[in-house]
Parts: structure tokens; C-alpha cells; sequence
């Protein structure tokens, strides 16, 4: 392998570049406008619920507990309605989430220490959503019901009795539990995969149906110059894409970077060369543009999207469908990118996915370069 044609292969695929400005662009705006659009628009958190509530009591204990419903950031109480039917309608409508139905008895049963029955409608078209609703509302329940039974103590003995168990909780990485902070760093393998892939992916093939690539394989250069040199043009262009989304998630979104800036960047070069040696493989196999645009993309998109980890949880998975995760180089680079940016970590926690990346990144520039030694077949 020689650095003169290593450096010519580049610089050509480089001027190809610079020739179509609009393509540039793109390939530069495109990886920040996606970073935002899902930044934004994709959330797992539920916050202030719309909440509709009837009241059949009207005394003061139940107003008390719509008050703690009221003082939850979880819920937003939109109104009180005056029946029930009008709980059921509001949620076939999708005006509300849930509702709460407080039966006339509610204060005579609390009050002769009986077990008092409130009635709470959630909407379960969304599971998730809903799930996490039910959480809250048992939070909020069990913390009136504890401060009830408290007062009650209190009332017969005239003793303040401490709980038994005083819990505190720690939460480590995401103490505000944004799921922002979870997903926007899982965006960026993501996006990089894709980025990646696509710049890649219509080199060869393009040579093909150009007629040029039986000239390059007349000459001396070797498959793997061939392969490194417009690995090298495009990885400029991925580097400048890195900077971006990476400066957009913590300028933009707020995004904490506790970790090493330059075990980062080592990380994402890895996970790029390995994208962009996926899209010259996908483009030498193909021979076609458009075939070549297809593959990349279902090679990159779906598995990054939803095997990677960075949305679905690996572990709540099929056992099946965990064992083909291991094959994903986006699961390893979604690890480093929540370990440098959340957690912190080094090199010696995060050392078998910079193993994994290297070794993929290898495996696929090995399959490129055989590839390419087929000839015109």
C-alpha cells in the first residue's frame, strides 16, 4: 500500500464532493436537523397529565385529596364535571388521560375508619403512558393514605409516631430523570450510522454505472487504497457532522458531558470509519445507486434504531432478538456515548465496546477490500 495512491484516490473523491455544493449542504444540515427533530419530538416523559375529576362527596376531605392531585407536577387537573359520563366522554375524546371519581361516601368511610374507595379511569391506549400514570397515581395514593393513618394515630394517642422505614432515594447519571438526557445521546450513533453509511454508499456503485471502474481496477492501485482513500475523503465530512450534533446536544439541549472529550472522539471516529466502510461494501456488492441507497438504508436505520438500546431496553427484549444485538456496532457506540456523556466513565469500563468498534470496523474494511479484488465479473 502506498501513501501516493492512498492520497490521490482521496484527494479525487474529494474534488467529486466539492463539485455538488447542495450535497455538501446536505450532508452537513441534515444530521443537525434530524438531531433536532427527534431531540424535540421524541419523549418518554409524561408529565402534568390532563385530569378530569368528579366529585360526589364535596367535603373537605375529598377536596383535600384533589389537592394532592392538584400539587403533583404529573397532573394537571383541567376541571371538575358534574357525572360521571362526562369522565368517559372526555377520554373517548382524548381530552383527557385520566379521571378520578371520589363516590359520595368517601369522607363518611374515612371519617368512621372504614376503607374509603376512589375510582380512577386511565386511558390505555397508550400502554406506556398509562403505565406510568398508574405509578403516579399509586405514589400520590399511598402518600395520602400514609399521611391519613398518621393523623389518625396522632388523633388517638396524642403521639406524633414516626414512619419505620424512611426511604431516600439517590438517583445516579439523571437526577431529573429527563428522558432527553437518555435519548439524545442515543440519537447521535444513530444519525451517525445513517450519515455515515449513505455518504458512502453510492461510491462504487456510481463508478459502475459510469464505466469508470473497469479503468481504476486497470491501474496499479490496490483494493484496499482504493477502499482507505474514499474512506478518508468522506470521513471529513462525518467529522464535521460529529462536531455539529455533538456541540447541538450540549448547547442546544443541555446535554451534560461529564466525560473525557478526547475518549469521545476516539469513540466516534471508530463507530464512523466502521459506517463508512459499511457503505462501500453495500456499494460495491450492489453496483446500482438506487439498490445501494435501499440497502444502506435498511442496514443502518433499523438496526441502529431499534437494536442499539438507545430507545427499547435490550433487556426487555426477545431472547432471540438480545443474542442479534450483539452483532450491532451502534448497541457498543450507544454504551460509550451514555458513559462519556452521563456517567463519566473512562477507558477501562468502556474498553470492550472500543474492542467490538475496532474489530467491526476491521472485519467490514477486510470484506470491502475482498470485495473489490472480484474483478469485472
Amino acid at each position: 500500500m502506498k501513501a501516493q495512491r492512498l492520497a490521490a484516490v482521496a484527494r479525487k473523491e474529494f474534488r467529486h464532493i466539492l463539485r455538488d455544493p447542495r450535497s455538501l449542504v446536505m450532508a452537513l444540515g441534515i444530521p443537525f436537523v434530524q438531531l433536532l427533530l427527534f431531540g424535540y419530538a421524541l419523549t418518554l416523559d409524561v408529565d402534568r397529565v390532563p385530569t378530569l375529576v368528579y366529585d360526589g362527596d364535596r367535603t373537605p376531605q375529598s377536596r383535600d385529596l384533589i389537592e394532592r392531585f392538584r400539587g403533583s407536577r404529573f397532573f394537571e387537573i383541567r376541571g371538575l364535571v358534574e357525572d360521571r359520563g362526562a369522565i368517559q366522554e372526555a377520554l373517548d375524546r382524548e381530552q383527557a388521560l385520566l379521571g378520578i371519581v371520589i363516590p359520595a361516601d368517601y369522607s363518611e368511610k374515612l371519617l368512621r375508619g372504614g376503607e374509603a374507595e376512589v375510582q380512577f379511569l386511565i386511558n390505555g391506549s397508550d400502554s406506556n403512558t398509562a403505565g406510568l400514570s398508574l405509578g403516579y397515581v399509586e405514589s400520590v395514593v399511598t402518600a395520602q393514605t400514609l399521611r391519613l393513618r398518621a393523623a389518625e394515630q396522632d388523633r388517638r394517642t396524642g403521639l406524633t409516631v414516626p414512619p419505620p422505614v424512611e426511604a431516600r432515594l439517590r438517583v445516579l447519571y439523571n437526577s431529573e430523570l429527563k428522558s432527553r438526557n437518555y435519548i439524545v445521546p442515543g440519537l447521535i450513533a444513530v444519525i451517525l450510522m445513517i450519515i455515515g453509511s449513505l455518504l458512502t454508499s453510492m461510491t462504487i456503485a456510481r463508478e459502475w454505472e459510469m464505466g469508470t471502474m473497469e479503468q481504476v481496477l486497470s491501474t496499479p492501485l490496490r483494493p484496499a487504497e482504493l477502499a482507505l482513500g474514499k474512506m478518508l475523503a468522506y470521513s471529513a465530512i462525518g467529522v464535521a457532522d460529529v462536531v455539529v450534533i455533538v456541540a447541538a446536544a450540549v448547547f442546544i439541549f443541555d446535554i451534560p458531558l461529564r466525560g473525557s472529550v478526547l475518549l469521545l472522539a476516539a469513540g466516534s471516529g471508530l463507530f464512523l470509519v466502521g459506517a463508512l466502510f459499511t457503505g462501500i461494501l453495500i456499494s460495491a456488492a450492489t453496483r446500482s445507486q438506487l439498490l445501494a441507497y435501499q440497502a444502506s438504508m435498511l442496514a443502518s436505520f433499523l438496526p441502529a434504531f431499534l437494536l442499539s438500546g438507545f430507545v427499547f431496553a435490550i433487556e426487555a427484549m426477545p431472547r432471540p432478538i438480545q443474542v442479534v444485538t450483539h452483532i450491532v456496532p451502534a448497541r457498543y457506540f450507544v454504551v460509550i456515548l451514555k458513559g462519556v456523556f452521563l456517567k463519566g466513565v473512562g477507558l477501562r469500563i468502556l474498553v470492550w465496546e472500543f474492542v467490538f468498534l475496532l474489530l467491526y470496523a476491521l472485519l467490514v474494511f477486510g470484506l470491502t477490500v475482498r470485495k473489490l479484488r472480484q474483478k469485472v465479473a
